[in-house]
Order: C-alpha cells, then sequence, then structure tokens
C-alpha cells in the first residue's frame, strides 16, 4: 500500500472517533478509503508471513462511517430496482457475472473470478480464478483465496461489529460444500475440502478420525477433507451429541480431487 493510501486510512481513525460530530468533507474522504477497499488496495485483513491473520481495523471503520454518512439512493439493473446506500459494483476487467450476481461497491473481485447469482457484501476480497456458485454468501469483509469454489448455497459469514473480531478466512485452493457455513471468524486453511452442510465456527471442536487428535478449533487444517461429526458431551440433563468437525482424509500438497473422487470421500463419512 503506498503511503498516501495509508494516510487516507489513518482518517478512519479520527473520524471514528468523531463519529457523533463529522465534519462537512468526512463523506468524501470516506468514499476514497471505500475506493481503496473495492480495488484490492485495501483489506479488512490478511494473513502474514508468519501465517497469522492480520486485522485492520480502519478497513472496517470505514464501512461503518459510510453506512452512517452515505445517503439512501436508487439504482437499477435492468428492470431491477434497488434502495440502499452503496451501489452496486462496476464490473471489472476479467470478472464475470452472470444475472443475478449481486456484488456491492466495496467489495473486491480480481480477475478471473466467476459470480452466479449470489450475493457479496462490503469489504469482500475475492481472489483470482474463485467461484461464487449460486446463492451463495460472501459475508462483509470476508477473505476468500485463490482458486476457491463456493458451491451452491453455502454462506461465508461476515463481521463489521465489534470491531475487533477477525473475519472469516478461506484460503487458496479451497472447497466449501453445498449448504456448508463458515461463519464467527472461523477458518478454511489453504486445500481443505469442506462437505455439504458442514457448519464450522471459530468455537467448533475439530479431530483427526485417524488418531482421534484434537485439532485448533474452528480451522479446518490445510490439505483435508471435511466432514460434519458429532461428540457425545454429558450434562446434568442427560448424554446429548454436539457438532464437530471431522478431518477424514489428508490430502498430498497441491494434491487435486476430481469431483468424482471427492464425492466418494465424503459419500464415505456420511
Amino acid at each position: 500500500m503506498t503511503a498516501a493510501a495509508t494516510a487516507l486510512l489513518d482518517e478512519a481513525d479520527e473520524l471514528w472517533e468523531r463519529r457523533d460530530a463529522l465534519p462537512g468533507t468526512a463523506t468524501e474522504r470516506v468514499r476514497a478509503m471505500i475506493e481503496l477497499v473495492d480495488s484490492g488496495v485495501a483489506r479488512s485483513a490478511r494473513v502474514d508471513e508468519a501465517g497469522d491473520v492480520v486485522v485492520d481495523e480502519r478497513v472496517k471503520r470505514a464501512i461503518l462511517l459510510a453506512f452512517r454518512l452515505f445517503p439512501m439512493a436508487e439504482s437499477h439493473a435492468g428492470e431491477f430496482r434497488y434502495v440502499d446506500r452503496l451501489p452496486l459494483k462496476a464490473p471489472a476487467a476479467g470478472v464475470r457475472i452472470v444475472p443475478g450476481g449481486i456484488v456491492r461497491w466495496g467489495a473486491h473481485l480480481a480477475p478471473g473470478v466467476t459470480v452466479m447469482p449470489s450475493f457479496t457484501n462490503i469489504g469482500a476480497f475475492v481472489d483470482e480464478g474463485t467461484m461464487i456458485d449460486t446463492w451463495a454468501t460472501v459475508g462483509s469483509c470476508a477473505q476468500i483465496g485463490k482458486r476457491v469454489h463456493l458451491s451452491g448455497g453455502s454462506g461465508i459469514g461476515g463481521v463489521l461489529e465489534p470491531i475487533g473480531a477477525t473475519p472469516v478466512v478461506v484460503e487458496d485452493d479451497a472447497f466449501v460444500g453445498s449448504r456448508a457455513l463458515v461463519v464467527e471468524g472461523a477458518r478454511v486453511r489453504c486445500g481443505a475440502k469442506l462437505g455439504a452442510g458442514v457448519v464450522l465456527t471459530a468455537s467448533t471442536r475439530v479431530y483427526d478420525v485417524e488418531t482421534g487428535e484434537e485439532l485448533p478449533r474452528g480451522e479446518a487444517p490445510a490439505w483435508s477433507v471435511c466432514v460434519s461429526g458429532t461428540r457425545i458431551r454429558s450434562f446434568p440433563g442427560g448424554d446429548f451429541g454436539m457438532s464437530c468437525l471431522l478431518v477424514v482424509k489428508r490430502l498430498a500438497e497441491s494434491e487435486r480431487h476430481d469431483k468424482t473422487t471427492l464425492d466418494e470421500v465424503f459419500r464415505a463419512h456420511r
């Protein structure tokens, strides 16, 4: 990020502290900040060299300020009419958006992204070659890597408040199965494959079925195939099955399963 872009984003902290009495120039300054996010120059979160997710709270503050400052306005796509504080995203070179694909301005789509009828919210970052399939949702500030497939009806959670909360991160070459949900700052590591209907939250327990080892909570491990499972937990009222994530297969790094093979793995562990 350039020094000028950094200085502009730094203003988000000052404006946030003054949000109950914003100056007249605030609207245009915030608009310029959202342009940085829309273009991919600024991101609400990124994975650093150590593999940690680093959140840029200035971006999230700029987005919240936009909702406070921008007036409601009418827009349209063909015969469809909308009323919102944010316009739809302008088409970018190399991005395919089919009819019914809704992407809010302030979300970044890299070249090679395909958007089927679905919804992508402000602050999201979707990297090269990713498919957002039919009725999938990419929530505010979610970070989606390269060559990811978000299957039909899958939901990637958004996060704007509280400010310090970590967005959902889906890393390169991941696969999120149909109707699966990844929310509350959960993380899908590079090359992980989630089966249909999986629910992964920041507190979801994760187990390796081969070793019985409990893995870091809220994370689908890199280059693994994961399905939903249950673990028995005792309460005063009885023993009940609690949702968890099961790692049923480990993949070689950069290993690619064709769809038939992957489906067979998922079916075997339903």
